[in-house]
């Protein structure tokens, strides 16, 4: 009964129009983008934070070198911090770029009052605080694959010691002078530049914020980026102002299709950012989320939750109601997955014995990815069959395997044959030595989750896998994922690069506890994750990456789900939005024509 009225409410919402403004009303025309998010920052300190939304909102106050280019496709990246593209040496060892000059920080007290330029150093510092141990960087190890000369025994030291030393020089780290980096690798590294394009990642910090702020310093993010954050309570909500201290910085872009073509036209030349002011709350619930943005309260909708897909892109169209209202839409697929991870080092689940093996094979076997495709998902999303995705450079949508299988006669046959069957006659299978076979999986208490939580029941209780759901919060669930603790978990992973063996980093077993959230450890795969990271784009790296998700597929520590499809509205007092496949930092690009707000918004809404 509840599904039905939520059902009336929304179309009811369609038919009337759900013109009624609401917000806070000011007199002085200020322009204001106002979103939410569907799920909880965590904190806003690049070196600590792996989360996408808390990754959006440090992508708008911190710089990195380079930057993607806005409009261009396929993702093409630009100098931003950088006077040019870096200096690269012909065996992709040594990369040297040159900061621009007059480049400043937004002002805080931690500067005593004084311009703060941004120097080489800022950026040695920066790169140097994801090998602090006391950083906890969850990406860490990623960057020690890099293999930046010096940075392991910088490392190891403070582990030793128990202070890091920032002040020791190290070879593969270097400020030349005061605007020149230089960074020599161990090996050859073709694709380090995608490194420097992730303000997320490398949006550069200065050393005094971070000594005055301490342990606080994940609520005091100071960048030279357009925005400054202004205000922030907690999970629920986010307040981002321009930053007056911006430097002159004017809409530039290459337009590769029509829509970019398009917004180049009516952004071109202008001061970036082009709104005053952002305010993002926190929406869990997909029903409440959506009927703000029905109801005039947010100017754009991000990703459409997929309960209201049938209601609002009927056969993938804008619905005429909307339509009507001068509604904008985008649709693309996102380069993405999500999974079920099966924890290696569970008793129940974990293991590389042939019944172990057998009993996560079974288990992915019986997930029909189809079904969630079309059920909960109502088509928005494609099955997964492996961990290259969409949008980078060697993802091929017609590759399959058995990641994206629903066998259920061979889930069965499985689980008959390695002893999973029911003992005590109770109707569920039991392990082999006649203890009950009883799953634990953790997740949300979203509306969304539930309906996808559904789907997987539905289909291990049809092979005789009891599987029992545990509520929590999305926080505390990523922590004590990555330290271990639970049996299974669901969630999505974004790429941040057009690097197809990035993913990879799921199955590295010095990952484990970071982005191994399964802590798979297999010698081969880890030789095969080495030898494709030093390898140019071409057929012999794609074999290479293929061989090692085979392994994955075998082992199966992971289920791959879905890629998904991303379905972005917005207003139409709002223009210049374009989702790319891996910037963040959208919002400085946006503009609000007040003029074009409903009546009795004041110049803001």
């Amino acid at each position: 009964m509840k599904s039905r009225t939520w059902a009336w409410a929304i179309s009811l919402c369609l038919a009337l129009g759900a013109v009624q403004p609401a917000g806070a009303q000011i007199a002085n025309n200020e322009k204001v983008l106002r979103y939410a998010f569907p799920v909880a920052e965590t904190g806003f300190d690049p070196a600590q934070i792996n989360d996408l939304y808390s990754a959006a909102v440090i992508a708008h106050i911190l710089e990195a070198p380079y930057e993607y280019d806005y409009l261009a496709r396929p993702a093409k990246i630009v100098p931003n911090l950088a006077e040019a593209m870096p200096e690269v040496s012909p065996d992709f060892r040594t990369f040297t770029f040159r900061l621009r000059q007059g480049v400043y920080f937004a002002d805080d007290p931690a500067f005593g009052g004084k311009p703060r330029e941004l120097t080489a150093q800022d950026f040695v510092y920066t790169f140097k605080r994801f090998f602090d141990p006391k950083n906890k960087s969850p990406k860490a190890s990623g960057f020690l694959e890099e293999k930046m000369l010096g940075t392991e025994a910088l490392r190891k030291q403070a582990e030793a010691t128990g202070k890091f030393d920032y002040d020791t020089e190290i070879e593969g780290l270097r400020a030349l002078d005061r605007y020149t980096v230089q960074i020599k690798l161990a090996e050859s590294r073709p694709r380090f530049t995608y490194s420097l394009a992730d303000p997320a990642t490398l949006g550069i910090v200065a050393r005094e914020v971070v000594e005055k702020y301490g342990d606080a310093i994940m609520e005091h993010p100071v960048g030279t980026g357009p925005f400054v954050l202004k205000d922030w309570r907690r999970a629920s909500k986010i307040t981002l102002v321009r930053n007056p201290g911006f430097r002159e910085k004017r809409f530039q872009a290459e337009a590769s299709d029509a829509g970019g073509a398009k917004i180049l036209g009516q952004l071109k030349g202008k001061k970036l950012p082009i709104v005053d002011k952002v305010i993002v709350s926190i929406i869990d619930e997909p029903q409440p989320r959506w009927l703000a943005f029905l109801n005039n309260e947010h100017d754009f909708l991000e990703r459409l939750p997929q309960n209201f897909a049938t209601h609002a892109i009927p056969n993938n169209k804008l619905a005429p109601n909307l339509a009507k209202r001068g509604i904008g839409m985008e649709q693309v697929p996102l380069s993405d997955f999500t999974l079920s991870y099966m924890n290696m080092t569970d008793p129940v689940i974990g293991g590389y014995t042939p019944e172990k093996v057998a009993l996560r094979r079974a288990i992915a076997l019986a997930i029909n990815n189809d079904e969630e495709v079309r059920l909960p998902r109502r088509g928005q999303a494609v099955v997964a069959q492996g961990f290259i995705v969409p949008n980078t450079t060697l993802y091929d949508p017609n590759f399959r395997s058995e990641m994206g299988t629903h066998d259920r006669a061979k889930a069965m046959a499985l689980l008959d044959m390695f002893g999973y069957t029911d003992k005590d006659g109770d109707g569920w299978r039991d392990l082999p030595d006649g203890k009950p076979l009883v799953l634990e999986y953790d997740t949300l208490s979203r509306a969304d989750y539930r309906e996808l939580d559904e789907v997987v029941k539905k289909n291990l209780t049809a092979v005789g896998i009891k599987i029992n759901y545990r509520i929590g919060q999305w926080p505390e669930q990523l922590r004590a994922a990555r330290s271990g603790k639970l049996m299974m978990w669901g969630l999505g992973n974004s790429a941040t690069t057009p690097d197809s063996g990035s993913m990879l980093q799921f199955g590295y077993s010095k990952s484990a506890g970071q982005q191994n959230f399964a802590r798979f450890a297999n010698k081969r795969f880890d030789e095969l994750y080495e030898k494709q990271s030093v390898m140019p784009d071409g057929p012999e790296r794609l074999a290479v990456i293929n061989e090692a998700q085979r392994i994955l597929i075998a082992y199966m520590p992971y289920k791959l789900k879905v890629h998904r499809i991303a379905t972005d509205l917005w207003q139409p007092w709002a223009s210049g939005y374009k989702r790319h496949p891996f910037r963040r930092d959208f919002w400085q690009f946006i503009d609000i024509d007040n003029s074009k707000l409903p009546k009795g918004s004041n110049g803001n809404h």
